[in-house]
């Protein structure tokens, strides 16, 4: 099964795979940046529907930055979580462009594409087409 070739796959990263109404998500903290009390996070996120019917894979993926610490503002210094998704929204582009952005500023070795290729080679052994989606709407 097709199902059981990917969870094999992700037992071998770092990251988490989960399942939510037959969407799965698998998220892998690329990178953490610290600085004097706060801290920044980059996260890798691919989701997936496996649509046995019309033996189809969908896939997306994303970079997301997220931070925590402290700020200064209008009412004095305390502090802050922020949160934003580089896709699907404000900041709009391929994995590609996503990565150069956040690779000036951050620093890691997790391949992302290797995720991407292994999805796409494994649906096609199964049978299945590969769709690649630049945002989750419609998986």
């Amino acid at each position: 099964m097709l199902m059981d070739v990917i969870r094999t796959f992700a037992e071998g990263l770092p990251g988490t795979l989960k399942e939510k109404r037959g969407i799965f998500s698998l998220e892998v903290v690329v990178s953490e940046r610290k600085t004097f009390l706060s801290k920044k996070k980059l996260t890798y996120s691919a989701r997936f529907r496996i649509d046995d019917e019309s033996r189809e894979l969908r896939f997306t993926e994303m970079l997301t930055e997220s931070g925590a610490g402290m700020s200064a503002g209008d009412s004095g210094i305390g502090f802050k979580a922020e949160a934003y998704r580089t896709g699907g929204g404000g900041r709009e582009g391929t994995i590609e462009q996503q990565s150069s952005l956040f690779g000036k500023r951050y620093d890691y070795t997790f391949d992302f594409k290797t995720v991407r290729a292994f999805m796409e080679n494994a649906a096609a052994q199964e049978g299945y087409a590969f769709r690649y989606q630049l945002t989750a709407r419609g998986l």
